[in-house]
C-alpha cells in the first residue's frame, strides 16, 4: 500500500499544487454542490473528504503566513488597522 502525501490530494488537475485562493474556490464550490443538491452517498461522501483536504490546506496556510507575521513583528501579533483614509 502506498501512501500519499496531502500535496498529491491537494493537487490541481495538472498536477501542480493548489494556491489558498484555488483551494478556497473549490471548497466554496463544493460545499454550494453539497448544499443545493441531492447527491448519490457515494459523491456526498468523496466530495466531504475533499473538502476536508482543502480545508486543511487552507489552515495550513494560514497558521504558516501568521507564523511568518509573527516573526516579523517580534512574536507578537498586532491589530490590524488598515490603509490610513
Amino acid at each position: 500500500m502506498t501512501k500519499t502525501s496531502s500535496r498529491t490530494k491537494t493537487a490541481a488537475s495538472d498536477g501542480t499544487e493548489l494556491s489558498y485562493e484555488q483551494a478556497l474556490d473549490e471548497l466554496e464550490r463544493l460545499v454550494a454542490a453539497m448544499e443545493g443538491q441531492q447527491l448519490p452517498l457515494d459523491q456526498l461522501l468523496h466530495s466531504y473528504k475533499r473538502g476536508a483536504e482543502l480545508l486543511a490546506l487552507c489552515r495550513g496556510r494560514l497558521q504558516a503566513v501568521e507564523q511568518q507575521v509573527k516573526l516579523l513583528d517580534g512574536a507578537e501579533l498586532k491589530a490590524w488597522e488598515g490603509p490610513e483614509s
